[in-house]
């Protein structure tokens, strides 16, 4: 893979002094097939700068699959066909809290609304889940949830690994308070306990709408 640049909104960020260049040798050195491709590795964080930032969903790492992830979590390319598992089950759930889901499973349109969707591992060689859990990526995320936090913001956490990362979220700067979703995580592993019946998207739209904000489009429609 050639070499990562900062996201020009995120650069300020020490981890792109401190940790990409080692992340970024090792990715030079492993002779496997890296997804997403090397213009998107950094999509999530290139389509929201920190200011407009209403909402951040967490995920784990982008989609093993040649041709699924393009560097926003949870999302794929518009022409995949099934949906992964964990996206479908947060489709079910979008449909029986809002009523309607995406035509597809490509999530950008959030991200055009201030919801950023990151992985806590932005790599992944393809066909190895977690193949790149031990790279050093989660300081990002760690950053990024404390440079986020300075403003209210609805954050969701699906699942354990996600959670863990709550203590990176601190209280807002500027007055107010959070939106803190924490429930299971959209896996079929998982769904069952506590995924399902949540209800994020109403919950954040009634939080927004709270705050004087416009709500969220989830669906598209």
């Amino acid at each position: 893979m050639d070499t990562l640049t900062p996201p020009t909104k995120w650069s300020h960020l020490s981890f792109f002094a401190d940790h990409l260049p080692a992340i970024n040798s090792a990715l030079e050195a492993d002779g496997r097939n890296i997804l997403p491709p090397h213009g998107q590795v950094f999509a999530a964080l290139d389509s929201c700068g920190p200011e407009g930032i209403r909402v951040v969903i967490l995920g784990q790492d982008p989609y093993p699959t040649p041709g699924h992830a393009h560097g926003l979590s949870f999302s794929v390319a518009p022409e995949v066909r099934p949906l992964p598992r964990s996206l479908n089950n947060i489709y079910k759930e979008m449909v029986s809290d809002l009523g309607a889901a995406p035509l597809t499973g490509d999530l950008r349109f959030w991200a055009e609304q201030g919801v950023l969707l990151l992985n806590t591992v932005l790599t992944v060689p393809a066909g190895e889940a977690n193949g790149h859990a031990k790279l050093g990526w989660q300081s990002l995320a760690e950053q990024v949830l404390h440079e986020v936090s300075k403003r209210p913001t609805a954050f969701v956490l699906w699942g354990k690994q996600a959670q863990a990362l709550a203590r990176h979220i601190s209280e807002p700067k500027t007055g107010g308070a959070h939106l803190l979703i924490e429930s299971a995580h959209p896996s079929p592993l998982s769904a069952r306990r506590g995924f399902f019946g949540s209800r994020p998207f109403s919950r954040i739209n009634t939080w927004l709408a709270d705050q004087g904000q416009p709500q969220i489009d989830w669906t598209d429609t």
